[in-house]
């Protein structure tokens, strides 16, 4: 009988199970934040030219030319060397190919997964000195993979950094690189009889994804 009532009451007992900790759930893994595009608008005696700059890619050479447009060194400056096939390159002469002052160069920055295809603007620098990189750009008119790194510990085979691209305006360059060029000045070629003068460089309101 009693063996009865003690089996009663431990079936009446609450049942206690061992607690198992919940599995912790799954975090998804964080991302880099994005770094937002810069826009440069080119306002050329040829016509307008917006280029959208990649400072995620490029910040040192992106901040770089963003100072120059924003002091105002690129205004009255021209395309200086005109290469049909090639590139079109400036921001660093006046209409009558005096040298404007300019800052300190920077650290070059190729190899940072943009290449030097046709519509990109690129940081001119020296071909024997990497970080020499100051106001001058260029913009490829063709694809250059000839200026991507192909030897990095080389300086002349090391590359051109490549820090936006044009988005609006890619006739005005084609019409550029059309250009009638001879010597002028310091240059024995490839400088256009007439002169293509970037009027006003401009930073445009707003970011670009």
């Amino acid at each position: 009988m009693r063996l009865m009532l003690a089996a009663l009451l431990l079936a009446a007992l609450p049942a206690f199970t061992l607690a198992v900790p919940a599995a912790a759930p799954t975090l998804p893994a964080p991302t880099a934040p994005t770094v937002p595009m810069e826009r440069v608008a080119l306002e050329t005696s040829a016509g307008r030219i917006v280029l959208e700059l990649d400072p995620g890619k490029a910040p040192q050479t992106v901040a770089n030319f963003l100072a120059y447009v924003e002091s105002g060194h690129y205004n009255g400056t021209v395309f200086h060397r005109v290469v049909p096939n090639l590139l079109v390159q400036g921001g660093a002469f006046t209409p009558d190919l005096q040298p404007k002052p300019e800052r300190a160069p920077v650290p070059l920055e190729a190899g940072n997964g943009l290449s030097n295809l046709r519509g990109t603007i690129a940081a001119a620098r020296r071909p024997d000195t990497r970080d020499s990189a100051t106001a001058q750009f260029f913009i490829n008119v063709v694809d250059n993979p000839q200026f991507d790194p192909v030897d990095p510990a080389n300086d002349i085979g090391a590359g051109y950094a490549v820090f936006g691209r044009v988005v609006e305006g890619m006739d005005v360059v084609d019409a550029m690189r059309k250009a009638e060029t001879g010597a002028q000045g310091p240059f024995p070629s490839r400088v256009p009889n007439q002169a293509i003068v970037i009027e006003r460089a401009l930073r445009l309101p707003g970011t670009a994804q």
